[in-house]
């Protein structure tokens, strides 16, 4: 028992420490993983090890034996599960499951500040945002009062995510801000709360469009990851962070994010693989792969976060009656920032088709939902979905004032691609009155689609310019540049027509990581398959 003991005491410091291995390697030692502590800490190790089957596992096994040992300790382990199944593996019912059993345990330790906590589990896993709102600020209340600054910080995050749900992005915002502040400052004493804080802000900003705030917030994240390691290791925080990084231009290291998120998302339900299918179907949109965009999604069809990215595939594709379809099931019932994006497809399908009478009708239902959020991505696709409608209406001048509205909303929010497509619509918009500006916009539009290697849409400002009398000569992404010197060696191997399994063999590393690195020069290219990678090598060597 005594070297049981000390071997305990070794993990957890270790755990403190953020030594995994050694944490591991103590909990995992004869004697000490049968024990509920020492199977707690190893599930612990193994997580942030990321061997996400085998930590759930030992946890379980801890639950189990705490429920009949420290039914306190049991509560905590009943949340973390209920928190993990639902981020981890998009298992609702699991989530839902433990989320009650924290409940029920917790009646029976009749302690305010364990009662609160299990509270937390009720909020993360609840289908109803106002209910998790209700039970995240309560428990925060509970935690400030009682000086638990863990309970604190990680309610006032799922408050805020709560807020932001519901629409009130500031002060959502705001909580979450103060949240992880308090998280990196020290305040907690568990790194697990800077990984649900930190995690938290991630998500709730991608779906707000708040960008900016997350590279701030990533940076400062630093000595936190230099101590434990990233803290984005659900799948469905790791997809989210590739998301940002698709809307923020750094295209070449969402490749690599999103390809992680995916291989995370293999042992999950359908419900997280979809999320993480939609992240990259999204940057194959913007490269515009749209044939591998639709293939990503396939199987995903019915999944809500999957049906946005699809529509625009379907515009994208000139499949119009099936966006609208498809959006229009949609609608109803979408919180206000997934709305926003429907609404601003739909109306584009409309403006497709012809029919800029239900464009008119879309952009007005769109202002007034911003007018209800304090959301700046939905001004911003208001605001542009006015300016084209004005512009098919041929009301030029009215058009450019809410297109240049539009082009500084999403250039607030740090979004180049969606910046240059509507600087295009500018240009549109100004060159029956303004034709040498509108030139103007149009070239600065089209460096950036060739920048981020957005290529169907540097072809189309290519097109206009050219139709415009003016030159424009297509100079490719920024390619080469952006290749690592192991791409280069894949890349040379790969003009010469071999497969994957050949070219693995050729350089001496596995098949996936050939795969990897494939997709990762097609990404960077900004081309469709190998053979465009191919010819665009024999270009660049001539």
């Amino acid at each position: 028992m005594e070297e049981v003991g000390g071997l305990l005491a070794a993990g957890e410091k270790a755990l403190g420490d953020g030594d995994w291995v050694a944490a591991l390697a103590a909990f995992g030692s004869d004697g000490v993983c049968e024990t509920a502590e020492g199977l707690s800490g190893l599930g612990n190790a193994q997580w942030w090890l990321g061997d996400v089957r085998a930590a759930f596992s030992s946890w379980e096994r801890a639950y189990a034996l705490f429920r009949r040992t420290d039914p306190a300790e049991a509560v905590f382990l009943a949340l973390g599960l209920s928190m993990l199944y639902d981020a981890n593996f998009g298992d609702r019912a699991a989530a839902q499951g433990w989320a009650a059993r924290a409940v029920r345990v917790a009646a029976e330790v009749d302690d305010p500040v364990v009662v609160a906590w299990a509270s937390l589990a009720r909020a993360g896993a609840a289908d109803d945002t106002s209910a998790a709102a209700v039970l995240s600020e309560a428990a925060y209340e509970v935690g400030a009062e009682a000086g638990d600054r863990d309970l604190e910080l990680c309610a006032l995050s799922l408050w805020g995510a709560a807020l932001i749900n519901l629409g009130q992005i500031i002060e959502g915002t705001a909580l979450l801000d103060e949240a992880l502040a308090g998280a990196l400052g020290g305040e907690g004493a568990r790194p697990d709360t800077v990984v649900l804080a930190s995690c938290l802000l991630m998500r709730s900003c991608v779906r707000g469009g708040d960008y900016l705030r997350v590279v701030q917030w990533v940076r400062s994240l630093d000595a936190f990851i230099a101590r434990y390691g990233c803290p984005y290791l659900h799948s469905s925080c790791r997809a989210s962070y590739g998301g940002v990084l698709v809307s923020t231009g750094d295209w070449p290291r969402a490749e690599d994010e999103l390809n992680a998120a995916m291989e995370l998302a293999r042992d999950a339900l359908p419900t997280v693989q979809a999320e993480a299918a939609a992240f990259l179907a999204e940057l194959r949109l913007a490269q515009g792969r749209v044939g591998e965009a639709r293939q990503l999604l396939t199987g995903f069809e019915d999944r809500t976060v999957v049906r946005p990215v699809l529509a625009a595939v379907y515009l994208a594709a000139g499949e119009v009656p099936m966006a609208v379809s498809l959006v229009r099931r949609q609608l109803d019932g979408s919180p206000p920032l997934e709305e926003a994006r429907l609404r601003e497809v739909l109306g584009s399908a409309y403006l497709a088709s012809g029919d800029v009478a239900g464009a008119a009708a879309e952009a007005e239902r769109l202002s007034g939902l911003g007018t209800t959020t304090d959301s700046g991505l939905i001004a911003a696709r208001a605001a542009r979905l006015c300016g084209r409608t004005l512009l098919a209406q041929g009301d030029c001048r009215a058009a450019v004032a809410r297109l240049a509205a539009a082009q500084t909303w999403f250039g607030l929010l740090e979004m180049p691609l969606e910046v240059a497509r509507t600087r295009m619509m500018l240009a549109q918009a100004m060159a029956p009155y303004d034709p040498a500006p509108a030139v103007a916009e149009a070239r600065i539009a089209l460096a950036v689609f060739e920048d981020l290697g957005a290529a169907a849409d540097a072809d189309a400002a290519a097109a206009w310019l050219r139709a415009a009398g003016a030159t424009a000569a297509r100079v490719g992404p920024r390619g080469m540049g952006l290749l690592t010197k192991r791409e280069h060696d894949v890349l040379a191997v790969l003009a010469e027509g071999l497969p994957n399994p050949e070219i693995a063999a050729r350089l001496y590393i596995s098949r996936r990581t050939v795969e990897h690195h494939v997709a990762s020069i097609l990404s960077k290219l900004g081309v469709r398959n190998r053979t465009e990678a191919a010819a665009y090598l024999t270009r660049v060597d001539e």
